[in-house]
């Protein structure tokens, strides 16, 4: 028998709900004629959820209205689909009304279907080490069934683990997207193969492999001993139905990648409103329903604490846990100290002052720099003893001698200032950040938890390294924060039963890090250069990355309004510009109509096909069209202005903060694969510079009164950091000689004197140096420049005649990542390549392509944050009036007053030239200027 782990996470397939309880369940009809058995059947098969399997956590996912990417892939994707029926129809609004009323979320993501947000959730809550319960009747969600990922269908309580969806479909999840694409699936008029069936396609993915290998391998499927009739025949049909295979992937694939904009508190179930209930249970005649609520039995065990909020909420077996915790926590006090007055605090001060280490960790009701409280603090010297100080506020704990905060900081402050006073603890950045708002420097960072992981295994991310880790760590540090909610201020257990709950897991959180980092510590100690890279770059830049997030970039919001209102004109003006084209509005976003103008009434020649034979609307069809054509050059200009304003210039006027007038980005250390710094909230790194809208941008990032921007740019640092790692002679030579390296490379491939190469040869010279080492082959090539595969060929030939050196490295560098499974910087990062021993060609290549780049990317990385830490350095200690504002690729930004810019930069510029040695010299071009892009 099948068994679900308590309280998994679940999602319900809204959807799948509705039109199941439509065609299930007995009509009934209220005695005014409204339709209610959707509503009726839906709730039920809820509650039976609830009621089973006593969730903490569940959301309700439906699918929006209108169309989605499918529909665009494949216009008949599910057209076969009746329209909906009136009667139900009416029901869902309703419908929606009790869910919510019930204290779930419900989710509607446009452009994709309720598949999708669910796949993407379940995945993204399995990778934080919880188990998701996936409540639908759709045969596509099998793929994504794994340990932690388990369906259910309510109407049959069948459970899909791995082993029941092999059994059930004869192939593991990991291929049920590729066997549905062979067979198809009727029910969304997804076609598939013609003549593959289920026994079929099943022998084929076993005995081969996925769809993609399926048919690298079509050649020899009638030399194989597959037990199947016909193989020559298979291998005819399979390969003149092969678009029709691809496009059934495509259309049968969950995404998993749904940008989502969804907190863990919004998948919390929340309290029941029984007002509204009341209401809607009376206006839709569900009389037992109805008798049930008032006498508080109507989701029998699971809401008898009707009184209680249900994400505090526990059942029988939870209530037994927190006896069993509280049990634990009167075995343990004696190694948990709750600190409820000063006297307690100075003491646990002087054993820290004496150890000169401690380990803290500092909990707060919202990851937020901005609007986070703190809700306790946690301290420890060692794996034996911890201090778990809970804040004690005016509305809780007025009974208890606990300590307010700011009381707490005032004693702790001395020894968080106290830089000979070591400290541990996680995300640092954070606790930096927060610490500074009540004007306290924190001071003595020596190890945080989250980085050492990523400098030694590349990644921060528990779920990829819990292999590195032992059970029991693993699992109280996966699983703290989502412990540490689930008791929090639990109104049915005493104020001070719950601080001594929350102290345990406090405490065995403080004790999972100090083994954490006595496991971690010593192999990085153990690499001289890893622990330079550590102790030198990584956790020196945790104050100067929240410095600059704290002080954010000026932004002229007044300017970046009339761009959005000149964006709007430019767009209206476009779709009048065509419509006078083609004599009649149209949508220009809509690819079916577009087809429907290029090519039937303008009759515009047909340069690709979709996979289902329709012809192309893409990016690279409109742009050779454009040059002979308008409505294609108008509809790109159209998609381009639409993006722009959406992704930038809104997103950007949303997140100025009212009180600063500016933008407060969070960096991150820990989320590329090569060490460069990463930026959120808003993104900088993709603000487009090189068109005149990307520009206007640019032009709201400004400097304030007296004071001016400059950026600071490494002048084609990955191509020098190229020349340093191949050592090519030639290329060195370039360098130093102060060559023009791409007029240099444009002059050999072209044959062509250096006074006489053209502009354009030069700017095909650019592309050919950064392609090449970004291993880009000649075919990439031949796309990027528009010319043919031969030609192309003749370029790359041409350029590694001219840099041997390079290709010699290439190779070198391929081969160490396939030994080693990793490269490593100049400064010895090591930057790890899972892909590179995958099975499948194309991720394997892909990896040796990031092989070869990675090191330039990382060595560049390693080189800016050496450049920020000298800089700041300087400015600190100096107190310059300058401030770096941003890091955006190999640029660094700052405000600097106007007496000064001089100096300054000429400071700037030295620092980050001389901040690492190579044999070719660095080279950084400033730029000065009252808004960013004049700077740039």
């Amino acid at each position: 028998m099948i068994t679900i782990i308590n309280n998994p996470i679940i999602l319900v397939d809204g959807s799948c709900y509705i039109h199941r309880a439509y065609h299930a369940f007995p009509e009934l009809i209220t005695s005014d004629g409204k339709p209610v058995w959707v509503i009726y059947g839906v709730i039920n098969m809820i509650k039976s959820l609830l009621i089973r399997y006593q969730p903490t956590h569940m959301v309700v996912v439906f699918d929006a209205m209108g169309k989605t990417f499918r529909n665009n892939l494949f216009e008949k994707y599910k057209a076969n689909r009746m329209k909906t029926p009136k009667h139900l129809y009416t029901q869902i609004d309703p419908l929606c009304e009790i869910i919510q009323a019930m204290g779930l979320s419900i989710l509607k993501v446009p452009d994709v279907e309720a598949d999708d947000v669910i796949g993407t959730l379940a995945i993204s809550c399995a990778r934080s080490g919880n188990s998701v319960l996936i409540s639908t009747g759709d045969k596509d969600m099998a793929q994504i069934v794994s340990s932690q990922i388990t369906l259910i269908n309510t109407m049959s309580n069948i459970i899909f683990t791995p082993k029941e969806v092999e059994k059930q479909f004869g192939v593991p999840p990991t291929l049920i997207a590729d066997y549905l694409a062979l067979i198809g699936d009727r029910s969304d008029n997804i076609p598939g193969v013609p003549g593959i069936g289920k026994k079929t396609a099943q022998i084929l993915l076993n005995k081969i492999g996925n769809l993609k290998l399926l048919y690298d391998h079509l050649d020899k499927i009638s030399l194989l001993n597959l037990g199947l009739r016909g193989a020559r025949a298979i291998q005819n049909t399979l390969q003149a139905n092969k678009e029709v295979a691809f496009l059934s992937y495509k259309l049968t694939t969950i995404k998993t990648d749904v940008s989502l904009n969804i907190s863990d508190y919004q998948l919390l179930i929340q309290q029941l409103n029984i007002n509204t209930l009341q209401l809607l249970f009376t206006e839709y005649e569900f009389k037992n329903w109805l008798i049930d609520l008032q006498s508080g039995t109507w989701l029998n065990k699971y809401h008898h604490l009707k009184h209680v909020p249900s994400h505090r909420r526990l059942n029988n077996t939870l209530l037994f846990q927190k006896n069993n915790l509280l049990s634990d926590y009167s075995k343990e006090k004696k190694i948990i100290k709750i600190i409820c007055n000063t006297e307690m605090l100075f003491n646990w001060i002087e054993k820290i002052d004496e150890s000169k280490f401690f380990i803290f960790s500092i909990h707060t009701d919202v990851f937020n720099v901005a609007t986070a409280n703190i809700i306790s603090i946690c301290l420890s010297i060692d794996t034996k003893e911890s201090a778990y100080i809970p804040i004690k506020t005016d509305s809780i704990n007025n009974h208890q001698n606990f300590l307010y905060l700011e009381e707490i900081l005032s004693i702790l402050q001395p020894t968080l200032e106290n830089e000979k006073i070591k400290k541990v603890g996680q995300h640092l950045k954070f606790s930096y950040s927060i610490l500074k708002r009540y004007n306290i420097n924190l001071a003595g960072m020596a190890f945080d938890v989250i980085l050492e992981l990523y400098i030694l295994y590349g990644t921060a991310n528990y779920h990829d390294i819990k292999n590195f880790l032992d059970k029991d760590t693993f699992n109280v540090v996966t699983n703290f924060k989502k412990n540490y909610d689930n008791y929090n201020e639990n109104n049915i257990l005493s104020d001070l039963q719950n601080i001594q709950l929350q102290s345990l897991y406090a405490a065995k959180f403080i004790k999972s890090l100090f083994n954490l980092h006595h496991t971690l510590w010593p192999k990085i100690e153990a690499n001289n250069k890893l622990k330079k890279i550590f102790e030198e770059v990584e956790m020196p830049l945790i104050s100067i990355l929240s410095r600059i997030e704290n002080y954010g970039v000026l932004i002229d919001k007044k300017l970046l309004n009339t761009h959005a209102v000149e964006l709007d004109y430019r767009l209206h003006a476009l779709e009048l510009e065509a419509y006078q084209l083609v004599g009649t509005p149209f949508n220009l976003a809509s690819t079916k109509q577009l087809q429907e103008i290029l090519y039937n009434q303008q009759k515009l020649p047909i340069l690709k096909k979709t996979p289902k034979g329709a012809p192309s609307t893409n990016e690279e069809v409109l742009k050779k069209l454009s040059k002979k054509y308008s409505m294609p050059r108008i509809i790109l200009q159209y998609r381009a202005l639409s993006k722009l304003q959406s992704t930038y210039i809104n997103k950007l006027i949303a997140m100025i903060n009212k009180k600063s007038n500016r933008v407060h980005t969070s960096y991150n250390q820990t989320r590329t694969s090569t060490g460069r710094l990463s930026s959120t909230s808003p993104n900088l790194q993709n603000i487009p510079n090189r068109n005149y809208d990307g520009r206007k941008i640019r032009q709201a990032f400004i400097a304030p009164k007296n004071f001016l921007i400059v950026a600071a740019d490494y002048s084609q640092i990955e191509l020098r950091i190229m020349a340093h790692l191949s050592q090519d002679i030639e290329l060195i030579n370039d360098f130093l000689s102060e060559k023009d390296i791409h007029t240099a490379t444009a002059s050999e491939i072209f044959v062509t004197a250096l006074h006489l190469v053209t502009d354009e040869q030069r700017q095909r010279a650019k592309t050919i140096n950064f392609g090449l080492i970004y291993g880009m082959s000649a075919f990439g090539l031949a796309r990027q420049l528009s010319v043919t595969c031969k030609e192309a060929q003749k370029y790359v030939d041409r350029y590694f005649n001219r840099y041997p050196g390079v290709m010699k490295y290439m190779q070198h560098i391929r081969e160490h990542a396939n030994k080693y499974g990793y490269v490593s910087t100049l400064d010895g990062r090591r930057l790890y390549l899972p892909d590179i021993y995958s099975a499948n060609i194309l991720q394997k290549k892909g990896a040796e392509r990031a092989a070869i780049n990675a090191p330039m990317q990382g060595s560049a990385a390693d080189i800016i944050k050496k450049a920020m830490i000298s800089i700041d350095n300087w400015l600190q200690k100096d107190e310059i009036p300058a401030r770096i504002i941003m890091q955006v690729h190999d640029e660094l930004v700052f405000e600097v007053h106007n007496d000064i810019v001089d100096p300054v930069v000429k400071k700037i510029k030295k620092l980050m030239e001389e901040c690492f040695i190579m044999d070719v010299p660095l080279k950084v071009d400033v730029g000065i200027g009252k808004n960013w892009e004049q700077a740039h």
